[in-house]
């Protein structure tokens, strides 16, 4: 979605990373602990009923902390609310907003 290409932009200062994590997160150049983040949001998107002790595990040796482990899954979490709404009502990015 657009709106979220914008906000990754912003939090990667850096194009070439962008489009590497657009082609392909997997392959893209990022940290151990980005990875595995990204991993566990992947996962508990796609799949949230498969997530178990071991995906929390990882996030922890990867280096986050306990706290970090909530404010991962409830973002992802809220992104799945948020975007489960909008597309069941059919709400469209607005024209005015740039790519």
């Amino acid at each position: 979605m657009v709106h979220h290409r914008r906000g990754l932009r912003r939090l990667i200062a850096d194009d070439e990373l962008l489009a590497a994590v657009e082609h392909d997160w997997t392959t893209a150049p990022l940290s151990p602990k980005r990875t595995a983040m990204l991993a566990y949001a992947v996962k508990l998107t796609a799949a949230p009923g498969d997530m178990d002790d071991a995906d929390v595990d990882a996030l922890r040796h990867a280096g986050f902390s306990d706290r970090d482990i909530l404010d991962i899954t409830e973002v992802v979490g809220y992104y799945a609310y948020a975007n489960r709404i909008a597309d069941g009502l059919g709400i469209k990015t607005e024209d005015w907003i740039p790519d």
